[in-house]
């Protein structure tokens, strides 16, 4: 028996509990001072409903990692992070805030990990023929990687339960990693990703169609830049402890993260190819592709879920085939996903515009 099995099944009690009792607290308070977000023309939700729901995530995680873990070896200061971001984002569910302030943000709690806490990404592990980074190098890398990450969960968030379910199941794979081979080092993390799970399932018990409350940025900041980074914390493990994927774990990384990964440069290649800034918002979404098929919305939820799980399966079952086959697999499967998805929307294309020439004449 791990010594730490007990301290994780109270930190992640805890967590849940907390967060499932917080969310109908923070419905109502919402709906009292009218803190409540308004459809428009590129969101899903029909009804005000508040963008709160991260306010419950981020107590039931603070709160159980700060009782229950060992705040070491990083992660103070992945916590300290989380509070900057956590008020970035609560300003910006209630008034709203511009991408240059949110970005200073995550600036700033990136360099908060990246120089106090030394979490960076330190070699290539081979690939591209690359291994031990330039510190220089290196910082610009990880900063590139943690706030990618991060505004990817962030993106992704566009349905009810969906960024919550990819979360859930990306923190899900690193932290049973992190129990299993991450030892005096690296096991600190498990902690992490069960306080978050924890937070996560309290939340999606109210979240899923049709969902009383969303996330909110106050939620997906927080949760993309903790995946962050445990991804670089699992990428190094691999790197200095060896297990579980040895030099493999950059690549296994990235499958482990592909839903997010994979809508976020699609959506960014569209929008730049059209002239358009990559974050400007529309209905581009990978969940709005499939949901333009028929599918309704707990139903493309759990499809993305799934494709997630089966990336995720592959990479693992493969991994010993190196970074450099599964990043050129994982490519290829995003190319042909894009090109399903590019000629299906061209086909719902003319068939409105045929539709439109019809009722015209």
């Amino acid at each position: 028996m791990n010594h730490f099995d007990i301290p994780l099944g109270l930190s992640w009690m805890w967590a849940l509990l907390v967060s499932l009792f917080a969310v109908p607290s923070i419905i109502y308070i919402a709906h009292l001072k009218n803190m409540l977000d308004t459809p428009n023309g590129r969101t899903v939700h029909m009804s005000l409903t508040p963008r709160l729901g991260g306010v419950a995530v981020f107590a039931g995680f603070m709160s159980a990692l700060t009782i229950f873990a060992p705040l070491e070896n990083g992660a103070k200061e992945l916590l300290a992070g989380c509070i900057i971001l956590f008020f970035v984002g609560l300003k910006d569910d209630l008034v709203g805030m511009s991408v240059s302030k949110k970005f200073v943000g995550q600036l700033l709690a990136t360099g908060i990990v990246m120089i106090m806490a030394d979490v960076r990404i330190t070699s290539f592990q081979g690939i591209l023929g690359v291994h031990s980074l330039p510190i220089g190098i290196s910082y610009a890398f990880t900063l590139g990687v943690i706030v990618g990450i991060t505004n990817a969960i962030n993106l992704i968030d566009g349905l009810d339960g969906l960024a919550g379910t990819i979360v859930l199941i990306i923190s899900s794979t690193f932290g049973y990693y992190f129990y299993m081979y991450g030892g005096s080092s690296y096991g600190n993390y498990a902690f992490v990703a069960v306080c978050l799970i924890g937070g996560l399932l309290g939340f999606l018990r109210y979240n899923f169609h049709r969902a009383p409350i969303f996330m909110g940025d106050t939620g997906s900041l927080v949760c993309g830049f903790i995946v962050s980074v445990l991804a670089i914390q699992f990428i190094e493990m691999g790197l200095r402890v060896d297990e579980p994927f040895g030099s493999s774990a950059p690549s296994v990384a990235v499958g482990i993260l592909f839903v997010p990964l994979f809508d976020t440069l699609r959506v960014f290649s569209l929008r730049m190819l059209a002239g358009r800034s990559p974050f400007s918002p529309d209905k581009n979404h990978i969940h709005h592709r499939i949901l333009a098929m028929g599918f309704q919305q707990i139903s493309t939820v759990l499809l993305l879920g799934l494709l997630n799980i089966l990336v995720i399966l592959f990479v693992i079952r493969f991994a010993a085939l190196g970074n450099t086959v599964i990043i050129l697999a994982l490519a290829a499967f995003s190319a042909l996903l894009s090109i399903f998805f590019g000629v299906y929307q061209s086909r719902i294309s003319r068939r409105q515009l045929l539709a439109a020439e019809t009722t015209t004449s």
